[in-house]
């Protein structure tokens, strides 16, 4: 545990562990090709996704981030979260929040829980907030943890999007520490634009459109639009990571390893271009497991730190764009972690 009194000067959010956990079933294209009106060359073409996970019959987010938060409290030592914070757009119920329970059956009963709802930037937000958490003296160690089932509110006959999404989780140990050590996060990066709000939307289920038996089966599913979504996860995504490079005072060769919200690979590619990182540093979880939205870039952190792609002192860039509109940037030198276990 840090030394550091909690609300001193300098007092940063560290991370010191990470883990993940995806749903055992894997869904191919091949097997979407032959249910929907689409082929294997067509989505690999314009998503770069091969494989995505699904949960099982009655697997939820909470199961889920239970699993991937075990993972990387094990990983940082097994020392107890004082607070844990859940993101996700698909809870188990509307209310309660899914954190608290999570919290309870990872043993944690005490702990301050809450979830974060900021769609694909949701881990982004939620390790703003453990940050600022941990800064303010408030906590000294948190769990995060972003979680999503996407194959719950996604329509399994659209075409559109049944291709991009899976499920997972994905999560991270932040304690309290030095901003000059490896693992420090900062220079964060957040915004907004809720005039764009039904770019990436569910209708119905909320207080503006109550959920009835007249209800439109299409507005009970997830809804994006394509090609305006695409221009904005671009868009902001590029500027947000400029604004956190300059930040850092970072030029785009200092960069070891870009993670961006793993959306589909021409927005990944398209990123980096922008930035001027080489595609080869742009990590790509995505293509076996899909988009899993704010479970995206902690699973993608887990993979390449147990791949070995992420060493002690790497320079990590992370990015992110969901539905809000909202978006967000963080840079970190990646910590000394123990080695990958069971995964």
């Amino acid at each position: 545990m840090s030394g550091i009194p909690p609300g001193a000067p300098g007092r940063a959010a560290v991370l010191c562990g990470v883990g993940g956990r995806l749903p055992e079933r894997v869904v191919s294209n091949a097997e979407l090709s032959a249910r929907l009106e689409t082929t294997d060359e067509w989505i690999t073409t314009r998503t770069g996704i091969r494989n995505r996970r699904a949960a099982a019959p009655g697997e939820a987010t909470s199961d889920l981030a239970v699993a991937a938060g075990r993972r990387a409290l094990d990983a940082a030592g097994g020392e107890p979260a004082d607070t844990v914070l859940v993101a996700t757009v698909t809870p188990d119920r509307r209310c309660p929040a899914t954190a608290p329970l999570v919290a309870a059956r990872l043993g944690l009963t005490g702990a301050a829980a809450f979830d974060v709802s900021a769609v694909c930037t949701g881990f982004l937000y939620g390790l703003a907030t453990a940050a600022g958490l941990i800064a303010a003296g408030v906590s000294t160690r948190v769990l995060l943890i972003g979680a999503d089932v996407y194959s719950s509110v996604v329509d399994p006959t659209d075409r559109t999007n049944a291709i991009i999404f899976g499920d997972g989780a994905g999560a991270v140990v932040l304690r309290a520490g030095s901003p000059d050590e490896p693992g420090a996060v900062g220079h964060f990066d957040l915004g907004s634009d809720g005039g764009a709000e039904e770019a990436i939307l569910i209708a119905a289920g909320g207080s503006r459109s109550p959920l009835t038996a007249q209800t439109p089966r299409a507005d009970r599913h997830f809804a994006m639009r394509g090609k305006e979504v695409y221009r904005q996860a671009v868009t902001r995504m590029t500027a947000s990571a400029r604004t956190t490079l300059a930040a850092a005072g970072w030029h785009p060769d200092d960069v070891d390893h870009l993670v961006a919200h793993q959306a589909n690979l021409r927005i990944l590619h398209s990123v980096a271009d922008g930035l001027g990182v080489a595609r080869e540093r742009c990590a790509r979880h995505l293509v076996d497991v899909g988009n899993t939205g704010a479970a995206s870039i902690p699973l993608a952190l887990d993979d390449a730190h147990a791949t070995g792609a992420l060493t002690p002192g790497a320079r990590v860039l992370l990015t992110g764009f969901g539905g809000g509109l909202t978006w967000g940037s963080c840079a970190l030198r990646w910590p000394d972690l123990s080695p990958a276990t069971d995964r």
